[in-house]
């Protein structure tokens, strides 16, 4: 009797199955299915996954290993998690902005490199 797969991949050729690819988390699936609309910085506009925004640069690591662990454990809620992430990532967004906004009037009023004249020096006469 021959017995034919519908995939061969499963099959080895001492005819043992195969381990399936690990499969994810179910934690880890909600996080990455889970979207965010961001309303500031380059995410502007967009709907976001919250695993991209707690790997982008606006989470510190530490925050999120800490995020992941208390979510993975059931300490915090998928909602919960929604909401800290983006609360860190408008703020941070807002503080980068103002400062990049600030940057320029600071080159603009910062003093000089080249010394001024004082206005009530004597001058030299030719």
């Amino acid at each position: 009797i021959t017995v034919k797969s519908s995939n061969p991949d499963t099959v080895t050729a001492a005819g043992e199955e195969r381990d399936d690819p690990p499969r994810e988390e179910p934690w880890k699936t909600a996080l990455k299915t889970t979207v965010v609309d961001i309303e500031v910085g380059e995410f502007q506009g967009h709907e976001v996954s919250l695993w991209d925004l707690l790997h982008s640069h606006y989470i510190p690591e530490e925050n999120r290993k800490e995020l992941l662990e208390l979510y993975e454990v059931g300490e915090l809620t998928l909602e919960q998690v929604k909401t800290v992430v983006s609360t860190i990532v408008t703020r941070a967004a807002a503080a980068a902005a103002a400062a990049e906004r600030a940057e320029p009037e600071a080159r603009v009023n910062s003093p000089r490199a080249e010394p001024e004249a004082p206005v009530n020096s004597p001058r030299a006469e030719p």
